[in-house]
């Protein structure tokens, strides 16, 4: 099959071949930035200016030292790659989505902007208008559009992708530890460790640059433990030096007690930490003490004995036994489930039973994903939080905040709908019916993308800011054009809960806006609060509203207060909390940052971590027999990223990653009739979607593995669960029952009638023209 980057039928609207740069781009020069995908955001170095850009990795900088992966790499090829959005876009007949979007002037498209919001709000209500941002945004305007929405549109209706990314993660380190910052010390303790267990990740082919601090630890003798249904190349590294642990998926949960289990059992917690530095260990494990490793084993499929021998490994390397220190890592793998708050929870009480926490060179960890999926939630993007991770129902804060915006603290908005349940009753009474939507691809992120795209439908006004026409973009009413990564300043909170600066290296297209510009242009045209100057209240400036969110932070369980661009621009980052010092401003002392937490005390109400019970009940949809025999799980592939709207526009990496592969244990396979490249058309109860077969032992027999980087006839999340977390609202992605057939593209429902090997798995099925559905 010809790999192809053309992802929709609707044509992208350009001024010209190549974006046009502003006057005096022909003087090249190099600024020292970050990669603009994960949230390792890696250090570069961008030459720009005058002709194409040029990168290469920063060796200077301590998350990647010198190493980048293949995203990176390509990452200035989107800068003017010719797909790029670069002026506004509407339907030329408003309000019919059938007709074709057309070119417009930022005056014309505003002024849609506008009337959808203020007719929306005079019919329904404040409430009827909604936001949804992404994890890619900067801290400045992931707080700016928190802002925005709360005050200059006095709306409840906001949430963003990462609710879909950390959320089970965050609730748990909040329940447990005080606080949520994804690692609570620096990635390079990594190197130190004598034996790192990760449950649900895969750094190596996610995150490569990450693995040379695992690999440090490894030419120590250290060992690796991986939970994970798959043999990833992460997984490898563990078979090789330590043990890879494979549940079926789903089960993690059991596992973990299972672990824990063994953890008292055979004497290896660390009684002195445990009581003097925890809270309710004992009935924590009391309600794992069910989970004997026979049971686990018939529960998970992972053998007793590899159970035991992980429990040893991590034991043995923790301090109080005399090892160098051992670390555990959460990633999605394990989160992304109705349960993953009490998975979270679960490695954590096994964390703390080893002593793990706060010692040098150990500790529990969770691995964000996407590069600003920390500091968006920090800083006003989730429904329930206002900036400096305050809480939206807590009347101090609310005062604090309202304080910072000059507005009634009893004029902001309560907690608004989490990210799935927003976008389950869009355009439905009670609902959100005109959406403002940035940074976000939710036709293909969000699970049962089917009925997502039918919600997006039933919306009065779908309004979407991005570069790229995306999936979600295709739907729109008006889209807006907006800069990249190298063409705006701001900062970002990478994995480690270091705070960068991402330096602006190049202007905007002619014609380009970025999001602050949009929100100020925005703010003018609607009926601010009394008071409120649109220009005071939205600057454009990043730097502007970066010293405003320092105000809103200070002393919140995020406090950036310290923070400052000078001290970024001279430092490799600061860490928080970073609270201002008496006198800072004044060239006083500086509060140095926080890279490890813990040390001396948690930041709960006692000072001590909080043990949670937790119990395990099955996954939420089980597989049958006839119909649904199989499971089905998914994850991320190494050249793509997210929903694919950038990386399968870039041709090295499409080359790299064609299409969408489903993996297939040989026996399934043969089971099926399927050969490797043959077409599979996966069927769950809520969707249908075509992949080419890879098959390969590094899954398990009756499980398939998709990943989620494909829109067109591949969208993963057709098939996924919709099912939530009680407790963080997460979406029960990563197991759901699933049918696998051979496709053959002859028959009435095939690829119009081709062979196998010419099939276009991008191209869009057919839709009805109104509904959007698949015909």
């Amino acid at each position: 099959m010809a790999p192809t980057t053309a992802l929709l039928p609707t044509p992208v609207v350009r001024t010209g071949d190549t974006p046009a740069r502003a006057a005096g781009a022909a003087q090249r020069s190099t600024t020292r930035t970050h990669c603009p995908y994960c949230s390792l955001q890696c250090g570069i170095l961008l030459t720009a200016g005058g002709r194409p850009a040029t990168l290469e990795p920063d060796p200077d900088f301590p998350t990647n030292r010198g190493g980048l992966c293949s995203k990176g790499w390509t990452a200035h090829e989107l800068l003017d790659h010719p797909e790029r959005l670069l002026t506004p876009l509407v339907r030329a007949v408003p309000g019919d989505r059938t007709s074709p979007l057309v070119p417009a002037s930022w005056e014309e498209a505003l002024d849609r902007v506008t009337a959808a919001i203020t007719g929306t709000q005079a019919r329904h209500g404040r409430d009827a208008v909604g936001v949804f941002g992404g994890g890619g945004l900067t801290n400045e305007k992931a707080y700016a559009l928190g802002k925005f929405a709360r005050v200059a549109l006095r709306t409840s209706a906001i949430d963003y992708n990462g609710r879909f990314c950390m959320s089970s993660a965050a609730a748990a380190m909040n329940r447990v530890f005080g606080v949520d910052r994804g690692l609570p010390f620096p990635l390079a303790d990594l190197a130190a460790a004598d034996a790192i267990m990760i449950t649900g990740g895969n750094p190596a082919a996610t995150m490569p640059p990450a693995m040379q601090h695992f690999d440090a630890a490894r030419a120590r003798g250290a060992s690796l433990v991986v939970v994970d249904p798959r043999r990833t190349p992460t997984a490898a590294a563990a078979a090789a030096q330590g043990v890879h642990l494979a549940p079926v998926p789903g089960t993690d949960l059991p596992l973990l007690l299972g672990m824990l289990h063994v953890a008292v059992r055979d004497g290896f917690v660390d009684r002195e930490y445990v009581d003097t530095r925890t809270t309710g260990f004992d009935a924590a494990a009391a309600a794992a003490a069910q989970w004997w490793p026979d049971r686990v084993e018939r529960t998970t499929g992972v053998p007793e004995g590899d159970l035991r021998r992980a429990v040893r490994l991590m034991a043995a390397a923790s301090p109080t036994r005399g090892g160098a220190g051992a670390i555990m890592l959460s990633g999605r793998g394990a989160e992304q489930h109705a349960n993953g708050t009490d998975t979270v929870l679960a490695q954590a009480n096994l964390a703390l039973a080893l002593g793990l926490p706060g010692s040098p060179g150990s500790g529990f960890g969770t691995v964000t994903g996407q590069g600003n999926g920390q500091g968006g939630r920090e800083h006003g993007l989730k429904a329930d939080q206002l900036p400096g991770y305050r809480s939206i129902s807590d009347p101090a804060a609310r005062a604090h905040v309202a304080g910072v915006w000059g507005v009634d603290p009893d004029a902001l908005p309560g907690p608004g709908r989490s990210a799935y349940e927003m976008i389950d009753a869009l355009g439905s009474a009670g609902g959100v019916r005109a959406l403002l939507l940035l940074a976000s691809n939710p036709v293909v992120s969000a699970p049962d993308a089917e009925r997502v795209r039918r919600r997006l439908a039933a919306l009065d006004h779908l309004v979407v800011v991005d570069f790229f026409l995306s999936e979600t973009a295709a739907l729109a009413d008006v889209v807006l054009p907006t800069a990249q990564w190298a063409e705006e300043a701001g900062t970002m909170t990478n994995v480690e809960g270091r705070v960068i600066l991402r330096r602006r290296a190049l202007a905007p297209p002619d014609g380009v806006r970025d999001d602050l510009e949009l929100l100020n242009a925005l703010a003018h045209r609607l009926d601010l609060p009394a008071g409120l100057d649109a220009d005071a209240a939205f600057p454009t400036e990043p730097e502007a509203v970066f010293t405003e969110l320092r105000r809103a932070s200070a002393g919140g369980r995020a406090d950036y207060s310290g923070i400052t661009y000078e001290r970024l621009e001279a430092e490799q980052g600061v860490f928080w909390p970073c609270p201002s010092l008496e006198g800072q401003d004044d060239d006083g002392e500086q509060h140095p940052g926080t890279p490890r937490l813990f040390a001396d005390a948690f930041p709960t109400h006692d000072g001590r971590a909080q043990c949670a019970v937790v119990r395990y009940t099955p996954r939420a949809e089980r597989t049958s027999a006839g119909e649904f025999p199989y499971v089905l799980t998914t994850g991320r592939t190494m050249a793509q990223y997210q929903s694919g709207a950038q990386t399968r526009r870039v041709r090295q990496l499409v080359m790299t990653d064609p299409d969408a592969r489903a993996e297939l244990h040989p026996d399934l396979a043969r089971r099926h009739g399927v050969a490797d490249g043959d077409l599979v058309r996966l069927t769950t109860r809520r969707g249908t979607a075509l992949f080419r077969a890879r098959v390969t032992k590094d899954v398990v027999t009756g499980t398939v593995f998709v990943p989620f980087h494909w829109g067109g006839m591949s969208v993963a999340n057709a098939l996924t669960d919709t099912r939530l977390d009680p407790v963080s609202r997460m979406p029960e992605f990563k197991a759901c029952a699933v049918r696998l057939e051979r496709h053959d593209p002859h028959d009435p429902h095939g690829a119009d009638g081709a062979d196998i090997d010419s099939v276009d798995l991008t191209r869009e099925p057919d839709r009805h023209p109104t509904t959007g559905e698949a015909r």
